[in-house]
Parts: structure tokens; C-alpha cells; sequence
């Protein structure tokens, strides 16, 4: 007969020498090899669960990774689900299948009782025991999927409420209801309580799924029937004063929103897709605190090169990375720490994100004929000390911004490059002069975001004999200095393990990785001649010039983040 043991050997978790160990043990102790195999601690319980599925001829779901469908959780009161030890988590509004996961999918009295009770077909899957326990009273109470519940319940969802939703002349009737009023502001109040920075809106042919990005990862936390869509987006473009009837074009607004005494600003895109429109809803806390450069996680040689930078009057300062690696929130940094009464700052932006006291902050508007380069020019005219522009996209803007800093002002800007070194090639590209180039560029800086380790969880371990390599490869001598300086004979790594505080996912908040490049005399040099971006690289690491990836290695040994994130978000 088939057992666990058997499926984890040919799954490849057993070894030969593991299995036939089990196996003897099983003989002289009387105990059943699965028993045994179980109790080992040496397979973990996800692995022992997916060998049962396999076994039993069922799929098996992982509940940490599952979003909460409302509509499903109606169909199962939480005694029932509690007491039987079951999670609806999907369904079917054609087939009228319900999607459970059980601790024991081969219970037919459970899985009939639950036929009965929800006037649903039950799709049966196999989930961890433990998971069952912990998720089922969590999921049933979560305020996002308890809340939409309730809405739900109050929106009868008949045919002719389905006609109504459809009907572009009365959908301001529907979407003003209390009940989709109510869904789209617990979907806000849940992102502001988990400190999202977006939520996506998205619809699926039988579906609606909400997905909340979370310290830079999506994470998928509701599903909301396909039925209420239309509504819900037509209240989002309600709100943000966008065309209801509109859906073959995508659109842009914005609106205010409050919780919890928190003001966020929400910038709203709308594309239409082959299932409906999607909604894209980016979050700006107008009330948090603009971070430090140290905040941020820029040190030593690094941090002293951007201070050195960015104290001089003129010049130009970029900085480097692929979208979302938080360009714009390092130069908020560094204009609140220049902002006093006595500089003047203007800034040109696409779009403002936040709002600084006392800088002149411009929204470009290319319909109207404001672009960063007629921008750009026009401010010259406003007698600036320190120029912003959002980011140099062509020749024109990248020639202005030059004249800008050779004619004595300090300018800060972001360009889309991989590394610090490689961003002087891209502006020699862009037909700037070498010899302008080496006589303003004054620092480039490279960057990336990386999630940081949860402190309530926090975890340290011995690494694999694997990673100590492939630190010592990629930090070199800074590996053993490292070690030197902290007394250690081994490298200590850290990793979160996983708690309701950063809703099991080990990571709570993000910092940065940097890379600093000093223009000195040598670099300056090198522009003049076109030195290709490799070279220029090297010659910044000899001047003391840590890599980003080194910066996140580092990082990772004092227990910020872990390596895994490090590699995630460096390797380019």
C-alpha cells in the first residue's frame, strides 16, 4: 500500500538512506512509517501535507498565501466552520461549486452536512491542520472580509439588481447605495491599516480580486463577486471626479481620503481590460514625516559623499534606479534638509507626490504645453537657487539642466539606469557634451528598496555553506574585515518567522541599498575620454566606492534584511 512516506522518496524530499531508515524504525518500534516520518521534524508540515493531497487524490491549498472571498465565507457560518474545521475560501456563481479547504477532504459525512448547510456542491481541498485552526476564527473576524460580508449580505444581489449595476443611465442610483459606498471604503481603511502604498482593483472573467502592495510585493487579500465590479469602479471615478460612462479609454484622477485621523491623498488610473476596467489606486500620506538620508539607510563614505553634494551651489546630483525604487523619496529628503527661508527651491514633477512646505512645487502638464524642458526654462527666470527636475526623459531637458548648474544652481534629478556608473554613457547619449558632463555632474547615486526583517519575529541562523561563499565572492575583503571587526568566527544571518505583525511574511517596512559615485578629477577624467561605464566602476570601487549589492550584504549580515531580498532586488 501506498503511504506518505512512499510519495515524499519519490517527490524527492526522502533520501534513499532517509526512507530506508524510517523504514527499519517502523519494524521495531510497531509505529507506521508515516507516523514516524511525521514526527521526525526532518520533513516540514506543508511537505507532509502535499505528499496526503497526492495521496488522496486532492489538491492541497497553503492558507498563508489564500485571500479572503466574503461571498464564499457567507455560505458557511463560522460555528460550523469552526467546529468541522473548514475554510470556504471560493465559489462559483455559475457551476455553484463552493472551493473548502479541510483538514480531511475523505470526510463524506462533513463534506455532505456542508452540501446541505451552503446549497453548494463542495470542492474539497486539503489544508495544514494547524493553518485550519489559526486561519478559520482570523479569516471569519478580519475586519476587510467580515465588513464586505455584511455589505454584501445588504446588497440582495438578485438578477435585477445585476440589470441595474449594468445600466449606465441609473448606475449613479446603484453606486451611491450605502452597501457599495461601504465596500469601496473598507477596501481604502483596510490599505491605510496595512500601510500599502497601491491597491489594484482587477477584474477576472468570474471575479473581482483586490490586491494590496505591501512594503513592494503585491499581496492578494480579497475576492469580491464579479457581479459588484461595475459598481464598485464607477464609485472610485465618482470619487475622483472621472467620466462613469466611460470605459474604452483609460483615465486619471485623484481624491482625499481620511482614517484613523490619517489624510491620503489617492492617485487613481483606470484601464480598460478584455474583462473590465481595472483600477489602480496609489496611496500619498500627506501627514508622514519626510525621512532622513540616515533614515533612509545611507552611512558612512556613502552618506558623506550625498552631504558633501549637495552643500556646494551648483552642480548636478542624480539619482538612479528602475520605477519604484524610491528615487523621488531620497530627493524629499534632501530638499527638506536644504528647505530653509533662505534658498529657493522649485521643483518640477510628474506627479507631485508630496507636498514641502515652503518649496514651489510644479505639476507638469504636457497637454498644456509644460514639459520638463519648457519647465526647466521657465524657471530659470524665477531667480532659483536649488532646481528639481522629476527626471531627464530626452536630450533638451538633459542640455538644460546642464546650462542650469554650469550658471550656478544646485539641480537634483533621476535618471532610469542600473548602476551609478552606467547613468554618464546614458547622458553622453543623449548628446551631452564629455567636457559639460565632467564639469557638472557632481555625484550619481544608485538605489533600491529592500524589505526589512519584522522585529517581532526576528530570528537569527547559521547560513548554508553556499551563501558564506557567495558572500565572501561579492564582498571580498569586506567579508573578513567584517567578521574582524565584530569578533566573529562565522557569519550570523537573520530571517523573520513569520508572525500576525507583518501578516506572515517575515518582513515589515523597507530601507534602501546604495551606491555612491563621486565625481572626483580621475571619474572626470574618464568622462572626457567616453570611459565605458565598467571602467568607471572600477575606478570608484578603487576610490573606496561600495557596490549596492555589497551595501545589501552588509546589510543583511547586521540583521536589516536578509540575504534573499538582497539578491531579489540587486542582481541586474
Amino acid at each position: 500500500m501506498k503511504t506518505i512516506a512512499l510519495v515524499l522518496l519519490e517527490d524527492g524530499v526522502l533520501s534513499d538512506v532517509q526512507y530506508k531508515a524510517f523504514e527499519q524504525e517502523s519494524y521495531t518500534s510497531g509505529k507506521t512509517i508515516d507516523e514516524i516520518v511525521v514526527n521526525s521534524g526532518l520533513v516540514s508540515a506543508e511537505e507532509v501535507a502535499r505528499a496526503k493531497a497526492k495521496l488522496f487524490g486532492v489538491e492541497f491549498i497553503s492558507l498563508k498565501t489564500l485571500a479572503s472571498s466574503p461571498e464564499a465565507l457567507n455560505t458557511i457560518p463560522e460555528s460550523v466552520a469552526e467546529h468541522y474545521e473548514v475554510l470556504p475560501f471560493e465559489i462559483d456563481p455559475r457551476t455553484k461549486v463552493l472551493s473548502v479547504a479541510m483538514a480531511n477532504p475523505l470526510d463524506l459525512q462533513t463534506i455532505a452536512f456542508l452540501e446541505a448547510k451552503s446549497k453548494h456542491k463542495i470542492r474539497p481541498f486539503l489544508a495544514i491542520a494547524e493553518e485550519l485552526k489559526n486561519e478559520v476564527p482570523r479569516r471569519y473576524s478580519q475586519s476587510l472580509s467580515a465588513e464586505v460580508s455584511e455589505v454584501l449580505k445588504e446588497s440582495s444581489e438578485t438578477d435585477s439588481n445585476n440589470k441595474k449595476i449594468l445600466d449606465v443611465e441609473r448606475i449613479g442610483d446603484v453606486i451611491r447605495e450605502a452597501p457599495i459606498a461601504k465596500i469601496v471604503a473598507t477596501v481604502l481603511e483596510f490599505a491605510v491599516k496595512s500601510r500599502a502604498s497601491d491597491v489594484h482593483i482587477e477584474p477576472l472573467k468570474d471575479r473581482t480580486r483586490v490586491r494590496y502592495r505591501i512594503d513592494g510585493i503585491l499581496q492578494e487579500k480579497l475576492i469580491l463577486p464579479r457581479k459588484v465590479h461595475e459598481a464598485v469602479v464607477s464609485r472610485v471615478k465618482i470619487l475622483s471626479e472621472l467620466k462613469i460612462d466611460e470605459r474604452r479609454v483609460p483615465q486619471d484622477g485623484r481624491f482625499n481620503f481620511r482614517s484613523g485621523g490619517q489624510e491620503v491623498d489617492l492617485r487613481v488610473s483606470t484601464l480598460p481590460t478584455v474583462d473590465g476596467e481595472k483600477v489602480v489606486m496609489r496611496l500619498l500620506r500627506k501627514s508622514s514625516n519626510v525621512p532622513s538620508l540616515a533614515e533612509l539607510g545611507l552611512r558612512g563614505i556613502a552618506l558623506k559623499h550625498i552631504e558633501d553634494s549637495i552643500r556646494v551651489p551648483h552642480g548636478i546630483v542624480l539619482i538612479t534606479g528602475p520605477t519604484g525604487s524610491g528615487k523621488t523619496t531620497t530627493l524629499y529628503s534632501i530638499l527638506h534638509a536644504l528647505n530653509t527661508p533662505k534658498v529657493n527651491i522649485v521643483t518640477l514633477e510628474d506627479p507631485v507626490e508630496y507636498q514641502i512646505d515652503g518649496v514651489n512645487q510644479v505639476q507638469i502638464n504636457p497637454k498644456a504645453g509644460l514639459t520638463f524642458a519648457t519647465g526647466l526654462r521657465s524657471f530659470l527666470r524665477q531667480d532659483p537657487n536649488i532646481i528639481m527636475v522629476g527626471e531627464i526623459r530626452d536630450n533638451e531637458t538633459a542640455d538644460l539642466a546642464i546650462q542650469a548648474s554650469l550658471t550656478g544652481h544646485l539641480v537634483f534629478s533621476t535618471l532610469h539606469t542600473n548602476s551609478s556608473s552606467g547613468a554618464l554613457p546614458r547622458l553622453l547619449d543623449m548628446q551631452a557634451e564629455p567636457f559639460l558632463l565632467a564639469s557638472s555632474i557632481t555625484c550619481v547615486v544608485a538605489q533600491r528598496v529592500v524589505r526589512k526583517i519584522c522585529e517581532h519575529c526576528k530570528e537569527s541562523y547559521e547560513p548554508q555553506p553556499e551563501a558564506i561563499a557567495e558572500m565572501k565572492e561579492f564582498l571580498g575583503p569586506l567579508y573578513d574585515a567584517y567578521l574582524q571587526s565584530h569578533n566573529l568566527a562565522k557569519p550570523v544571518l537573520y530571517r523573520g518567522a513569520k508572525c500576525s505583525e507583518c501578516s506572515d511574511t517575515g518582513y515589515r517596512g523597507r530601507a534602501g541599498i546604495f551606491e555612491v559615485l563621486k565625481v572626483t578629477e580621475k571619474i572626470g577624467k574618464m568622462i572626457l575620454e567616453r570611459a565605458p561605464a565598467v571602467e568607471i566602476e572600477k575606478a570608484s570601487v578603487a576610490d573606496g566606492m561600495l557596490l549596492m549589492f555589497q551595501d545589501g550584504f552588509i546589510k543583511a549580515l547586521e540583521g536589516m534584511t536578509t540575504l534573499e531580498e538582497v539578491l531579489r532586488v540587486a542582481r541586474t
